[in-house]
């Protein structure tokens, strides 16, 4: 199968146990958006969706990338064409795998009190060498809500305690242990595996993610919703998802300090900016940036990345083929097209694996 220079990603909703998808739809077109149970569109996603219930949507989450007319399941080329689309480096390293999960997320209402594994968990716990380490990218928040999530204990509670208070669901003493954190557009933060964590309603947001679904939620009720026993603690027990926490208090400002990003200026050709926002600093299980195209700008990556057009419009060059872009598009461009050359007004994330041209990188699943 002969592999194209870049690919547009198409819509690619998901289930979800929480409510949104508001803003998604509005995006797409609908006629009435609304707030339903697929407030996720994932776009760019090699991994299933654990959606326990739904054994007769096999596929549910991996995405489909359109060509000159052609459709195809991003699983079906990454397996025809590894190494022309990852390059060697990274099928090395990484396996034949796109090394993350991005994401749309559109919520509106606050989503469960939830933790995912690290890495040494995942390998001791899991038998898979991903956790599922998080990043954000703020997009926007409905007017009428405030913006905010929870972020870290600020208080740390006992574990037993939490794990009596989690048992018979006392909300009060859960959400006691934390303070919310305000978030407005362009904020950008990791989530590291083992801190609890939680969005709030009305946020729309870019989430990029170690390539799992991997999570235990401690809240089995959300937005009249309750959460089937195997959808809790990934099927286990109580025990197992306590041992995911990492009980440790964090002030708001030592949030801020241990996981919002601070932009680092990148090199590029003509009249833009670019900026790295997730990379080593804080995580070496993926990397995002931010391009503003001014006029005219290009950029190299010795990767494979997925394009994000956040405002703006004009045209994208990879390679032979051409793309007119708008606001909310997304591009999915190989590693061989080493060059990506822009047009018009514009601004844009880049989504990428780990470094592993320089030893960087995880390991392979």
């Amino acid at each position: 199968m002969k592999l194209a220079d870049g690919y547009r990603i198409a819509p690619n909703r998901v289930w979800r146990s929480y409510l949104g998808g508001r803003t998604l739809d509005h995006i797409s077109g609908a006629e009435r958006p609304e707030d339903s149970h697929f407030p996720e569109d994932w776009l760019l996603s090699d991994t299933l969706a654990r959606n326990p219930g739904r054994n007769e949507f096999p596929e549910e989450g991996i995405s489909k990338l359109e060509n000159e007319g052609h459709v195809i399941s991003f699983t079906t080329l990454l397996n025809s064409n590894p190494e022309e689309l990852f390059g060697p480096d990274h099928c090395r390293k990484l396996g034949t795998r796109a090394g993350f999960l991005l994401k749309y997320l559109d919520s509106s209402i606050r989503l469960h009190i939830q933790c995912h594994p690290s890495v040494p968990f995942a390998k001791k716990y899991l038998n898979s060498d991903c956790g599922k380490t998080e990043g954000y990218y703020i997009l926007g928040v409905r007017p009428e809500c405030q913006g905010y999530l929870y972020l870290g204990f600020q208080r740390a509670p006992q574990p037993e305690r939490f794990k009596t208070a989690v048992a018979s669901q006392d909300s009060q003493s859960i959400l006691a242990c934390f303070d919310k954190i305000s978030v407005k557009r362009g904020d950008c933060f990791i989530v590291p595996g083992g801190v609890p964590h939680a969005i709030g309603e009305g946020v729309f947001m870019v989430e990029m993610m170690e390539p799992t679904d991997f999570a235990v939620r401690v809240e089995f009720e959300r937005g009249g919703y309750v959460l089937p026993e195997s959808a809790r603690f990934m099927g286990r027990g109580i025990d197992f998802a306590m041992s995911m926490f990492e009980f440790q208090s964090r002030t708001i400002e030592r949030v801020k300090q241990d996981f919002f990003i601070t932009p680092r200026t990148l090199p590029v050709s003509g009249n833009g900016i670019r900026e790295s926002l997730i990379d080593a600093r804080k995580t070496d299980r993926f990397r995002l940036e931010r391009i503003v195209v001014k006029s005219e700008a290009a950029v190299l990556h010795n990767s494979f990345r997925v394009f994000i057009v956040l405002e703006g419009a004009g045209e994208m060059v990879c390679g032979n083929t051409r793309f007119t872009v708008r606001q909310y598009d997304r591009i999915m461009v190989p590693y061989r097209t080493r060059e990506v050359r822009f047009s018009g007004k514009m601004e844009l994330l880049a989504a990428l694996p780990p470094d592993t041209a320089d030893g960087g990188g995880a390991r392979r699943k």
